[in-house]
């Protein structure tokens, strides 16, 4: 049974900076991709950010390019998001999303990922 389980939202001051972190349960799966994914009142989901195993590859929604950076601790099974710069309109419920096989081209497609966390609240103000 694969759990994502996120923590390190909460509120900051715009500006700020704030870490997420998502840690991966499950040892019998092989993921080769985790990404990041936010949502906020009356918009849709949205790609944030994908780490994949293969090559170390990651990609950014150009929303966050040069602000967030995703990395990830393989030993630990955790992926974590650093958010720097944040602004109010980064203001949504942040989720952790896993799959075996996520196609980088739609990187930022939910259907991709079958494997997903609860999420954790980020407030910028």
């Amino acid at each position: 049974h694969v759990q994502l389980v996120e923590s390190g939202g909460g509120s900051v001051q715009a500006g700020g900076p704030l870490k997420l972190s998502c840690s991966l349960s499950e040892y019998d799966v092989t993921i080769n991709c985790m990404g990041w994914f936010r949502q906020a009142p009356g918009k849709e989901r949205e790609g944030v950010a994908a780490t994949y195993t293969g090559g170390g590859r990651t990609y950014y929604a150009d929303s966050v390019k040069d602000r967030f950076s995703i990395s990830r601790d393989n030993a630990k099974r955790t992926v974590y998001l650093q958010m720097n710069s944040l602004k109010p309109e980064d203001t949504a419920m942040y989720t952790c999303a896993a799959d075996e096989l996520v196609r980088p081209p739609i990187w930022t497609a939910p259907t991709e990922y079958r494997y997903w966390g609860h999420g954790t609240q980020v407030t910028v103000s």
